[in-house]
């Protein structure tokens, strides 16, 4: 099954997580068949914390890729953030 899931990287107690579309049977931090974008949750001042590709997460979805819980939730934050930034 294909999955679009964050896989960590950065240093020790400092995360950086990378969206990623993979299949389920790879590790976590293991290979993986294209980067959707990054999460940082360690951002702040100008560094930007969340950016996605929608119109790449949107195909793998309708290709059958199922999105993990937090992935859905970044998405949510995405789509909130999107429409601030349309609405300023």
């Amino acid at each position: 099954m294909v999955v679009i899931r964050l896989k960590r990287g950065g240093a020790k107690k400092r995360p950086f997580y990378h969206v990623v579309v993979t299949d389920s049977r790879h590790r976590r931090d293991g290979r993986y068949i294209e980067r959707l974008g990054y999460f940082n949750p360690f951002a702040s001042g100008k560094d930007v914390g969340l950016q996605m590709n929608r119109e790449q997460i949107t195909h793998w979805i309708s290709q059958g890729a199922q999105a993990s819980q937090r992935v859905l939730a970044l998405l949510k934050e995405w789509d909130k953030m999107a429409a601030v930034a349309e609405a300023a």
